[in-house]
């Protein structure tokens, strides 16, 4: 292994062993023996690697709720790594997106390593590391997601058939003593609309706990509407919500002349353009 991933998996090793307050359900045996099978390779493959998705949600907040899947995270440079572990071990791989997706099957089953946001433009690094925590999982002590790492993660699953912002608001009510909110805001400047839409809907949600969020982290990014309403909107037309749904949103790139995340699109017309006011 290379001298990073030995760094790293010492900092793994002195990090936090915390008592999981759940564990998801599989959906029938032979995910249950996939899965465990899964984390004892995992285990044995000698590569740094953190345990998020349900596994980490049931853990932090004690939901038990059904999965078919496992969602593994690692740095990019060692996914290649346990993708041809895995291989070598008669696992089937594929990279399903260089930027930021691998998979590992056996059979119909399969987990999912995540090395960085779909965009690829978040890498996971050593700190997510040193921020994990670590739990017993079928016999192994395995990392898991930080909380912090694990919201940044869940906040722009926003699909049609899937949206993930009752894991966020849950991880917050459960969490938020061990959230790092400026690394929070660090990991969503760019798109700290995302961050304040959830913050507003935790406080919608739990209006007797909208306390537990800092004020400080809600004025920075109340005020930072405040100054955006006073200026005029883009001229690039631009579609973010393919970071939500390439599928929901694909309309709006190849029909209605919005960019993309990244490109080009037209220009917005001069013509019927309003203030925020």
């Amino acid at each position: 292994m290379a001298t990073s991933g030995k760094k790293q998996a010492a900092k793994v090793k002195r990090s936090h062993l915390m008592q999981a307050m759940a564990e998801p359900l599989l959906h029938d045996d032979e995910a249950e023996g996939f899965v465990q099978q899964a984390i004892q390779d995992l285990c044995a493959c000698d590569v740094p690697f953190l345990v998020a998705g349900t596994f980490a949600v049931s853990a932090y907040t004690g939901i038990t709720r059904l999965t078919k899947d496992l969602d593994i995270f690692c740095k990019a440079g060692d996914a290649q790594r346990l993708l041809a572990y895995f291989q070598a071990e008669n696992y089937a791989v594929e990279i399903e997106d260089d930027r930021w997706l691998g998979k590992v099957f056996k059979g119909k089953k399969f987990f999912d390593v995540i090395f960085a946001s779909p965009n690829g433009t978040m890498p996971v690094g050593d700190d997510w590391f040193e921020q994990g925590r670590k739990i017993h999982l079928y016999d192994c002590k395995v990392g898991i997601v930080g909380p912090t790492d694990l919201i940044w993660s869940k906040c722009f699953v926003q699909m049609r058939h899937r949206y993930d912002g009752a894991d966020v608001v849950h991880l917050i009510l459960k969490t938020h003593a061990q959230i790092d909110w400026q690394r929070l805001l660090a990991h969503m400047e760019v798109h700290w609309e995302v961050l304040l839409m959830h913050l507003l809907n935790f406080r919608w949600i739990y209006p007797s706990e909208r306390d537990v969020v800092p004020a400080w982290l809600l004025t920075e990014l109340l005020d930072r509407l405040g100054a955006q309403r006073q200026l005029p909107p883009p001229q690039m037309k631009i579609c973010r919500g393919r970071m939500y749904s390439r599928i929901d949103f694909e309309i709006d790139v190849k029909e209605w002349g919005f960019a993309d995340v990244g490109g080009e699109g037209d220009r917005r017309s001069s013509k019927g353009r309003r203030s925020d006011e």
